[in-house]
């Protein structure tokens, strides 16, 4: 990115921008709705929202490039991880979980990404990647005394867990999808793969809409059209630009964000040993992009 134009580079941070603050609000949305929709009838209703945003843009734009078999073969698995099974397991894991704890669960999934990445890309494991492992499990060890002493629930970390790890999935098939095939096509293709697995909670959404509030619908709403359609079709623009593993550590401001923000309005805060446990999550994630030795710098691109 750094060769780009200044236009371009501007978009890119504006993009990065908007992607993070959409997705950190997305975590106080979710939990101030909990209690009026259920997970599967809030993935539903979120992703049928996006889809005829995403919908209405394509139909205005036009442009349409055939995926080919091996493309589809991504799109399903990247369709079916972050927008079926991560928005399944994170509103489920906020029915048990504060934002703040959920976030910062969530966001070691680019360690995970680094971690394939040395496995099945290649990479190898260099020395930080190593120790920014050993200090984030040591925060996941810390979460889970959290959870032992009873101030926090041993299902809401493991489904905060399993959407850190389908997050992580999404985001190393998605960068390969964006080579050739425009983001606002892969967005949309995704989140219709994620309407059509969760039809099955098409009645529980029909009946919780019918007498949910109107400031919980909204917040249904909101949860479409801007964590969802705008965030990720922002999210899309940069990662076509610049590389996965630097893109996404800007996502370790989400859990900061939503944090903070959970207390004044949420009145809700970690526990103790959750907050320094997740402090320490997000301590290893970033060091494990320090460079070592002969380790690119755009490895993860």
């Amino acid at each position: 990115m750094t060769d780009a134009p200044p236009r371009e580079r501007l978009l890119v941070i504006g993009a990065v921008v908007v992607a993070v603050l959409s997705w950190a609000s997305a975590f106080l949305v979710i939990r101030a709705v909990a209690n009026d929709f259920d997970p599967g009838a809030l993935t539903l209703g979120r992703l049928a929202v996006a889809a005829l945003a995403l919908g209405a843009v394509q139909l205005v734009r036009g442009a349409w490039v055939p995926p080919t078999r091996r493309e589809w073969l991504l799109l399903g698995v990247f369709g079916v991880s972050w927008f079926l099974i991560y928005n399944l397991a994170l509103n489920a894991a906020e029915h048990e979980l504060d934002p703040g704890t959920a976030a910062l669960l969530v966001n070691v999934a680019p360690l995970i990404v680094a971690l394939v990445a040395g496995t099945l890309l290649g990479e190898g494991f260099p020395r930080w990647l190593i120790i920014g492992a050993i200090v984030a499990f040591g925060g996941i060890a810390l979460i889970g005394v959290a959870t032992a002493s009873g101030a926090l629930s041993v299902v809401g970390v493991v489904l905060a867990l399993v959407a850190a790890v389908t997050y992580a999935i999404a985001v190393l098939v998605q960068k390969p999808l964006l080579q050739r095939l425009p983001g606002l096509q892969v967005t949309l293709i995704g989140v219709a793969i994620g309407v059509a697995g969760s039809l099955p909670w098409s009645g529980s959404l029909i009946t919780q809409l019918a007498v949910a509030p109107p400031a919980a619908t909204a917040g249904l709403v909101y949860l479409g059209l801007v964590p969802t359609a705008v965030a990720f079709l922002a999210w899309a623009y940069a990662l076509r630009r610049m590389p996965a593993g630097k893109l996404t550590t800007t996502t370790y401001l989400v859990p900061v964000i939503a944090t903070v923000a959970a207390w004044p309005l949420l009145g809700e805060v970690p526990p103790p040993l959750a907050l320094l446990g997740g402090l320490l999550c997000l301590a290893g994630v970033a060091l494990t992009r320090l460079p070592t030795g002969v380790r690119t710098r755009d490895a993860a691109s």
